[in-house]
């Protein structure tokens, strides 16, 4: 069950997000592809999302697919230490091509910055990376035909070091201010969650997102899945957890519970498929297997679905 959110801090939340630009998922997009690291992989969020549009959107043939890559980053950077000496961080130049040409979205949705400081204090030749990874991500999707929104990253709880959030918090200035610079399609993920978990800690001090400082707990994903349907242009600021999100919807709870199935069974196989070189990502069926398998799970949303409106 998602953590509570008070009715009084959705106000703030909204007021938060007054100023945010709205990228309504063009009409003719069926494919979209979600690109970050272990926060994305994980998937919650990802579910959110898809299960909310499959459910008010019936008539759109929407395919949504995870390719988040645990410890990725876009700026090529890695600790000497990371995993424990046994592998470095991913670079995603290693696999980007790949999953454009293979895949051929429509649209990618791409998160990251969370790991690309190697959780170090702030410096200018890590920041340069940063930018020139996000610069060469955003160009080589357009030139692959398809369209691109970034999201700012979740916060590092300063709890667990104020120094890297405070790195994030000036990786997402900049993100943001490409959408001025070269107009960019950026939806802001990172200070509205900042100021909500400010706004929380002042009920209760021991509140946090991600007990780690990093990966978010189920409160933290549905809300990385609101925000990122604000700035998709939903309606959805009422809603306070997912079964709020989906209770409009009679069998939303279901819908979901087979959307996060499908989301796992594509996740693998197109990782799979596709390569990569993170060690201890489990094998995907065969995307023959996995188009089997989805394609029953799809009758069981569809027919779902269609009991909604009926």
């Amino acid at each position: 069950m998602v953590k509570y959110i008070p009715v009084f801090l959705l106000a703030t939340l909204l007021n938060t997000l007054s100023f945010a630009q709205n990228y309504a998922i063009p009409e003719e997009t069926e494919r979209i592809v979600f690109l970050g690291n272990s926060i994305t992989y994980s998937g919650k969020f990802v579910a959110y999302v898809d299960a909310y549009l499959t459910l008010r959107y019936p008539e759109r043939k929407l395919e949504i697919i995870n390719l988040g890559l645990p410890s990725e980053t876009v700026s090529g950077l890695s600790e000497p230490n990371h995993a424990d000496g046994k592998f470095p961080r991913p670079d995603l130049r290693e696999r980007l091509q790949r999953v454009l040409v293979q895949l051929k979205p429509d649209l990618v949705i791409a998160n990251y910055g969370m790991n690309d400081g190697i959780y170090l204090p702030f410096d200018e030749e890590r920041f340069d990376q940063f930018k020139a990874g996000m610069d060469w991500l955003h160009q080589a999707v357009e030139n692959s035909g398809a369209e691109i929104t970034h999201v700012t990253p979740p916060i590092y709880d300063e709890i667990k070091g104020a120094a890297y959030a405070n790195v994030l918090d000036l990786y997402s200035d900049w993100l943001i201010s490409r959408c001025y610079t070269a107009d960019w399609r950026v939806i802001d993920l990172h200070f509205p969650m900042k100021k909500q978990l400010e706004d929380l800690r002042e009920i209760d001090p021991e509140f946090a997102f991600a007990k780690d400082g990093v990966h978010p707990d189920d409160a933290g994903h549905f809300l990385i899945a609101k925000i990122i349907l604000l700035g998709l242009g939903e309606q959805v600021t009422e809603a306070k957890t997912i079964e709020e999100l989906l209770a409009p919807f009679p069998n939303g709870k279901q819908v979901l519970d087979l959307i996060e199935q499908r989301q796992e069974i594509l996740k693998l196989a197109w990782l799979s498929k596709t390569g990569h070189q993170r060690p201890g990502i489990p094998e995907g069926l065969s995307m023959e297997e996995a188009e089997e398998k989805v394609a029953e799970i799809n009758r069981e949303i569809q027919f779902l679905v269609k009991k909604t409106y009926s």
